[in-house]
């Protein structure tokens, strides 16, 4: 489940134009103005310079990742930042003391569900709010369009349900799994849409996304995924592509409502 931080950064940009603003917006004002958040799978810390000129200067950072060589990275980048290094997978010793916010970018399509009930009940037990964006929500599509691009997309959506270390991940059901799941635990659920909407200053970015999806593709079993990708690599110029995801918001109910 490791990510290089080539494709951290080739992806950082989009990422941080496609999040739902009104979400965001909306996240800043459940934290309040001084908070520590805790970042869930942070890498090189790319949410929080998402939050960058939206959330007040007085919020701090827990950087919580499994990948030391990510969070070194992310230190360098915020120097007053914490670094945890962490086994994502154990959620119940998860370091919260002191946290006003948990966040996520990109992850929760990558874990399973009982997973992410064992966060909804932690953060319920200690009343905090979860924000979680760019997940994958199974919609994909590109233009010009070609005759195997469902094949494709209902490929990799297989494939994306997949182990990747800690349990069969939820994939293209992230956001629905999780907006139920947070909402049985005491949370109001908040979800904006955040698509990749990629174009011709996206061209990198593209490439190497369609290598990994014809690839994922291609070990679920979907025959032509990999003459797809050569074809749309070749192509990928003159090509516009959408990706799906979702992002949410859980705030948790005040005692006593």
């Amino acid at each position: 489940m490791g990510f290089s931080p080539d494709w951290l950064a080739l992806r950082e940009p989009v990422d941080h134009a496609s999040r739902d603003a009104a979400l965001l917006a909306q996240t800043v004002a459940a934290a309040g103005q001084e908070t520590l958040v805790l970042d869930l799978g942070s890498g090189t810390g790319s949410t929080a310079r998402a939050f960058a000129g939206h959330a007040p200067a007085a919020w701090g950072w827990r950087f919580v990742d499994g990948d030391a060589a990510l969070l070194q990275i992310a230190g360098e980048k915020h120097p007053q930042s914490e670094q945890v290094l962490f086994d994502l997978g154990n959620i119940a010793d998860l370091p919260l003391d002191g946290v006003g916010l948990v966040t996520a970018s990109a992850l929760l399509d990558l874990m399973p569900r009982d997973w992410v009930d064992a966060l909804a009940a932690r953060l319920s037990a200690a009343k905090i709010p979860f924000y979680a964006a760019i997940n994958y929500n199974g919609q994909m599509r590109w233009s010009p369009a070609s005759p195997d691009d469902a094949g494709v997309t209902a490929a990799f959506n297989q494939h994306q349900r997949s182990d990747k270390g800690i349990g069969a991940a939820l994939g293209p059901i992230s956001a629905d799994e999780t907006a139920q799941i947070f909402a049985a635990h005491g949370f109001d659920v908040h979800r904006g849409d955040s698509p990749w909407q990629l174009g011709a200053d996206d061209t990198a970015l593209h490439d190497e996304l369609i290598a990994g999806i014809g690839a994922a593709a291609a070990e679920a079993g979907y025959k032509d995924a990999l003459t797809w990708a050569e074809m749309r690599r070749r192509t990928v110029a003159q090509t516009t592509g959408y990706i799906g995801h979702t992002d949410i918001l859980a705030i948790p109910h005040l005692t006593g409502e």
